[in-house]
This record gives C-alpha cells, sequence and structure tokens, in this order.
C-alpha cells in the first residue's frame, strides 16, 4: 500500500492545474459535470476515482486509458513501472491480463530515461573570429 500511495503522490506532483482540467475533460463521461467542477485538485481527482471504481493499487488500467488519451507518456510510464515493479506484471504477462486496457502502454516505457554518452551529440565550440 506504501509504494501505491508514493505513486499517487509523485503523479499528483506532476500534474499542474492546467493537465488537472485536461484530465478532467478526457474522462468526462465518468465525472459529472457538477462533480468535476468540485475537483480542484489531483488529490481530489484521484480520491474520486477511487471512490467511484476506477482506480485501485491493484487496478490501475482506468489512468493508464486517461494518460494515454491525455498524451501524458511521462505519467503513463510511472504507471507502468509500477505495475511492473510492485504488481509483478511483466512486460509479456501485461498483454495477457484484464489489468490494463492498453497493451500499447509498454511503447512509452523508455520515453523518459536518460540518454547515454554515446547518445549524446557533442558540439565542437564555435569558431573565433579573427
Amino acid at each position: 500500500m506504501a509504494e501505491y500511495r508514493r505513486l499517487r503522490e509523485e503523479l499528483a506532483q506532476n500534474i499542474t492545474a492546467e493537465d488537472l482540467e485536461q484530465l478532467k475533460c478526457a474522462c468526462k463521461e465518468d465525472i459529472p459535470s457538477e462533480q468535476s467542477e468540485a475537483i480542484a485538485t489531483s488529490h481530489h481527482w484521484f480520491t474520486f476515482l477511487e471512490q467511484h471504481g476506477k482506480l485501485d493499487k491493484d487496478d490501475l488500467s482506468y489512468i493508464e486509458h486517461i494518460f494515454e488519451i491525455s498524451r501524458r507518456p511521462d505519467l503513463l510510464t510511472m504507471v507502468v513501472q509500477y505495475r511492473t515493479h510492485v504488481l509483478k506484471i511483466s512486460e509479456e504477462d501485461e498483454v495477457d491480463t484484464k489489468l490494463t486496457r492498453i497493451p500499447s502502454a509498454k511503447k512509452y516505457k523508455d520515453i523518459i530515461r536518460q540518454p547515454s554518452e554515446e547518445e549524446i551529440i557533442k558540439l565542437a565550440p564555435p569558431p573565433k573570429k579573427a
């Protein structure tokens, strides 16, 4: 449970007010407009999703879907890492489970990794003027 809380907190820290509006819009079919207006923070959004059965420590498929359609591969990557390391669902297994609605989520796994030394382009200093 501590890992799940840590994931929720990390996700919440990476969701700005503008992002939250986009995420709420992406799930407008599941959040009535009057309740959507009352959701002011990402913490409230996660709590709402949990209370309505859309989010659980063992089932993150709904937010995976929302992060993908909202074009937030950075957040999706965090969820995929949680699923792989904490829930112990490997990339091969994830296609066979019902825990994800988007087997394509693994394509985002390496998107936010740091480049290796070989991948970094070194620029030469600018030429000196005579």
